[in-house]
């Protein structure tokens, strides 16, 4: 009799606390859909309007509403500058921290600190990382074979002149990608900085301003400049893809053949790893957990969504997406890599 009686005594505090902690996840579910419901989302992308990461934006942020809880209003707007930086900081030092405000910019930004850049006023592990609209492959380009028949990296390793690429700021895949191609394969490069983003780029190849870009994504060639790739002006001459690539970029040589030692290697996983998180959505350092856990779930079941992929179908828009708990791992993995390895990524990736 006592045996059991001490078997309920134990079971029926269990029972309580399995019923206790059903009542703290309710709750939790009523006090976040409670603090969205009338209220709106503002994603903040850090390039201008037109460009791969905006229209991305743009088309989730029609469907992110009807999952979140209390189905807030999302919007867009546009915080260009910095190659994208402006919203890395902006989201982590200025934006309130109540899940109203979220920020996507380029991943390769989450290295500028560890390169120690004063303007990079942030740290890549603290943000609360929300998702990855997309995983892709990056990629270099030149317009019509600068003038040179150039294909492959091969070519432009022979190319008699300079091969100028244009970019946004020393800070973006759009310079340090072909800075690393210059001092690793030796090649006659030469990057110009200023430029507004993407677009901005291929209208200056077009009128002879410069000769190349990187910074290509898949996506973005499938959805905005395929009529030039199959014409033969845009020729996609070398792609970042560390495990895979892509038949829409042919023959284009692969970053695996640049990394040729163990050191190269290592250096390529801190230089070119963070392009596979293509579109990173982020919300600043200590907004609150359970706010944080329903963005997570809500941005994965929008992007998982008929309706979305769908309208991105419409756009030639495609969707790989990828949690926020990867995400978050991979920019650990970047916080934690060997000063040496650091040091050594800086100095081939800068002017």
């Amino acid at each position: 009799m006592s045996f059991g009686c001490v078997g309920r005594s134990v079971l029926m505090p269990m029972a309580i606390m399995m019923s206790l902690g059903a009542q703290d996840v309710a709750a939790d579910a009523d006090a976040v859909s409670g603090f969205y419901k009338g209220k709106t989302i503002t994603i903040h992308v850090g390039y201008g309007a037109g460009g791969g990461y905006d229209i991305t934006a743009r088309l989730v942020a029609r469907h992110f509403g009807r999952f979140v809880p209390g189905n807030p209003t999302v919007v867009v707007a546009n915080m260009p500058g910095a190659g994208g930086m402006r919203v890395a900081n902006f989201i982590y030092n200025i934006a309130p921290s109540d899940g109203t405000v979220l920020g996507t910019t380029g991943a390769n930004l989450m290295l500028e600190p560890l390169f120690g850049n004063k303007n990079a006023a942030y740290q890549a592990d603290r943000f609360e990382w929300i998702g990855n609209l997309h995983s892709d492959i990056n990629a270099c380009a030149v317009w019509r074979g600068a003038g040179l028949g150039i294909r492959t990296l091969s070519d432009l390793v022979k190319a008699p002149r300079p091969i100028i690429f244009g970019s946004p700021s020393a800070e973006t895949e759009s310079s340090t990608f072909p800075m690393f191609i210059k001092n690793v394969a030796k090649a006659p490069i030469r990057v110009v900085q200023g430029y507004a983003g993407t677009n901005a780029i291929l209208l200056a190849m077009q009128t002879g301003e410069v000769d190349a870009v990187c910074g290509m994504y898949e996506s973005t060639v499938k959805a905005s400049y395929m009529t030039d790739l199959e014409a033969g002006n845009l020729n996609i001459f070398f792609q970042a893809g560390l495990d895979r690539k892509t038949s829409i970029f042919g023959d284009a040589t692969q970053i695996t053949e640049l990394l040729t030692n163990d050191e190269l290697r290592k250096i390529g996983e801190v230089v070119f790893r963070p392009t596979s998180i293509t579109r990173p959505v982020m919300a600043p350092p200590a907004t609150p957990a359970e706010r944080v856990k329903a963005l997570r779930e809500a941005l994965m079941r929008t992007m998982q969504d008929s309706e979305t992929i769908a309208d991105g179908m419409k756009i030639k828009v495609e969707f790989s997406p990828m949690s926020g708990e990867e995400v978050t791992q991979i920019m650990k993995n970047i916080q934690a890599t060997h000063r040496d390895i650091l040091l050594r990524a800086q100095q081939l990736t800068k002017p």
